[in-house]
């Protein structure tokens, strides 16, 4: 049973969650005699507001973190790469806290029934008024949204997810950068970055140049007052930067998209007109120009990089004060500060699904930084009063019908599905498929159960040998015991190229995804890095040493009933999201929604962990459920 009120503020008081609220060890007394916990005094001269990654929860969900988030080379031992006992240690929060429920995955079970559900836009909303009112009103804030937030819902693929741009309007951002936003039609991002009252940059954004030769392109454009070609010389389709004035002061906000969007989605079908790159040097000469011709008291960054990506960066480009990132998901409860030749340069990211809230007080003082206070608050739902607003919103937007022009895929023949046309969003999302004996999670370097699911459904369905899915970090968890709803599924495949699909694939060309996947994941360079999670594999068993080279990674592929797969034989292979053509099965989250049915009570007697090599020691792994060698 979740905790009263009354009893939270006791645990506050009584010191297990001191820190809650300042992330600086204030003192719990004070703490537990606040009426309100979500109010912040401002230190500072300047506040900024940071969410990121919500992925179109806006609802309250459960999200466990990971048991492994590994680091080696340079990120060994580092942050994001240290979990849960060994994180608590390192950030001073004591076991069953709130921060431990929060930011590790220790006693998930138990503490989801103790704290309740984390985020919702109705509670987002308030947590974001509070802030704002405790630092002398929206004037002297700034309210970033580090992307990935207008795709991961069914609503949001439904309305193509105009629903969440009306939602960030509500919550109030100014300024926003993008990922999967680009995964929609590109004149439906246009649509909706018109709809979206804030500024949505990208400085490491192009246009191709066969399209700016292209009529269509300058004439798509026009359609839409010109969004989409914001400099036709540089090839600018979105502004770099914007300047606001926060509490007086100038502050500059650089925005970076994600910089392998062309190569992790399906850039023909849906952004052919736009390339995009990591773009260090023209981060750098561009903060060059700012800080030479604007003048301000303060640069930043909104990135979609991904932790790693931007402590790299802000090691590299001088005169950065702060990178607020997004993209890997990381619950980071207090900033890395980097050196560089001109200085330090402060990173952090704020998780993602709602669950926190990131606050930082910059101190100014003659036009320069001269130092910060920063805050990760926790979206503890059951201890948050909604905001009515948003709330009346959401429960209107979900009473929506779906209809014949609702499109959920690239493949015409499933791209409207008429067993669902004519039932409300809401009728559609709170369907029980069944119960689960084990807690659902996604997140983690290898395998979660949620992934285990959709593999099992994807063999079953098309009747393969083995199969994949890509090791996405997005999705939120159910805990044991619950019910598992369509929503809960399709906060986990919600995509708008979720077509399946099986091909006949030779074990060596198997053995060569993995090993390509694990590169991408492990390689000690993150610029060469894209964020995600190795591939998911259902059928099959393997053994991985992360820290070897490329093509010496991956050994002992054998299937469920230990027998060694033959590298010159083919086997059929299931999966789904394709980036380079579309599979023409059916869509993934009806397929694992009919296996859910069928389970009545899901109880997974097998999941496909591999055997790791070399990681014992590692703080970025911990009561890992597979084999350590």
């Amino acid at each position: 049973m979740a905790l009263t009120r009354r009893e939270f503020i006791k645990v506050l008081g009584a010191g297990s969650a001191a820190g809650l609220i300042s992330g600086c060890g204030n003192d719990a007394d004070k703490l537990s005699s606040q009426e309100n916990m979500y109010e912040v005094a401002k230190t500072g001269s300047a506040r900024i507001l940071h969410i990121t990654d919500t992925h179109g929860n806006l609802l309250p969900n459960y999200f466990r973190e990971p048991n492994v988030n590994l680091g080696f080379g340079s990120t060994f031992g580092q942050l994001p790469h240290v979990v849960g006992d060994k994180l608590l240690k390192e950030i001073g929060y004591k076991k069953g806290s709130p921060e431990a429920y929060a930011f590790t995955y220790n006693n998930f079970e138990d503490l989801a029934a103790k704290y309740g559900k984390t985020g919702g836009f109705g509670q987002i909303k308030t947590v974001l008024d509070s802030l704002r009112e405790s630092a002398g009103g929206v004037k002297n804030t700034l309210t970033l949204d580090g992307g990935d937030t207008w795709q991961g819902s069914g609503t949001s693929l439904w309305t193509r997810g105009a629903d969440m741009v009306e939602a960030c309007n509500m919550l109030g951002v100014d300024v926003m950068v993008g990922h999967w936003e680009f995964t929609y039609k590109e004149q439906e991002v246009l649509k909706n970055v018109g709809f979206f009252k804030g500024d949505f940059l990208g400085q490491n954004v192009r246009i191709l140049e066969d399209a700016l030769l292209d009529d269509k392109y300058i004439t798509m454009t026009e359609k839409y007052d010109g969004r989409g070609l914001y400099n036709e010389d540089d090839a600018l389709p979105f502004k770099p930067y914007v300047i606001k004035n926060v509490g007086g002061h100038r502050i500059a906000v650089i925005g970076q998209a994600f910089p392998r969007t062309s190569n992790a989605n399906p850039q023909k079908y849906f952004f052919p007109d736009w390339s995009f790159g990591l773009r260090e040097d023209e981060m750098a000469e561009l903060v060059a120009d700012i800080r030479k011709n604007e003048k301000p008291d303060a640069v930043i960054v909104i990135s979609h990089n991904g932790m790693d990506v931007d402590i790299k960066m802000a090691s590299q480009v001088v005169g950065i004060d702060a990178i607020f990132g997004g993209h890997t998901h990381d619950g980071m409860p207090k900033p890395i500060e980097v050196k560089n030749a001109g200085g330090v340069t402060v990173v952090t990211n704020a998780g993602c699904s709602g669950k926190y809230i990131g606050v930082m007080d910059l101190d100014i003082k003659n036009h320069k930084v001269v130092g910060y206070n920063y805050k990760m608050l926790p979206i503890l739902t059951d201890f948050i009063k909604p905001d009515a607003t948003v709330v009346s919103y959401i429960n209107k937007m979900r009473n929506t019908k779906y209809d014949k022009n609702v499109v959920e895929a690239r493949s015409s023949t499933m791209s409207n599905n008429p067993n669902r046309i004519g039932k409300t969003y809401d009728e559609i999302l709170t369907e029980k498929l069944c119960t689960t004996e084990q807690t659902l999670y996604r997140r983690g370097n290898f395998m979660g159960t949620w992934d285990q699911v959709l593999v099992n459904s994807l063999r079953e369905e098309h009747n393969a040998d083995f199969s994949m899915s890509a090791g996405v970090r997005w999705g939120t968890s159910v805990p044991a015991g619950h019910d598992v709803t369509m929503e809960d599924l399709m906060t986990n495949t919600s995509m708008t190229y979720g077509e399946t699909y099986v091909n006949e694939l030779k074990g060596s060309q198997l053995k060569d995804i993995f090993e390509g996947i694990a590169e991408n994941l492990f390689v000690q360079d993150p610029y060469l890095q894209s964020g995600g999670d190795m591939v998911r594999i259902g059928g099959l068993d393997y053994t991985i040493d992360p820290a070897a080279s490329l093509g010496n990674r991956i050994s002992d592929i054998k299937d469920d009933e230990g027998v060694a797969i033959d590298m010159n034989k083919s086997y059929k292979v299931a999966g789904w999201a394709q980036v380079g053509s579309v599979g023409n099965g059916r869509l993934m989250w009806d397929v694992a929604a009919d296996y859910l049915r069928k389970q009545k009570h899901l109880n997974l007697t097998k999941v496909n962990h591999p055997t790791i090599k070399g990681v014992q020691d590692n703080p970025g792994i911990e009561n890992y459920a597979g084999k350590l060698i």
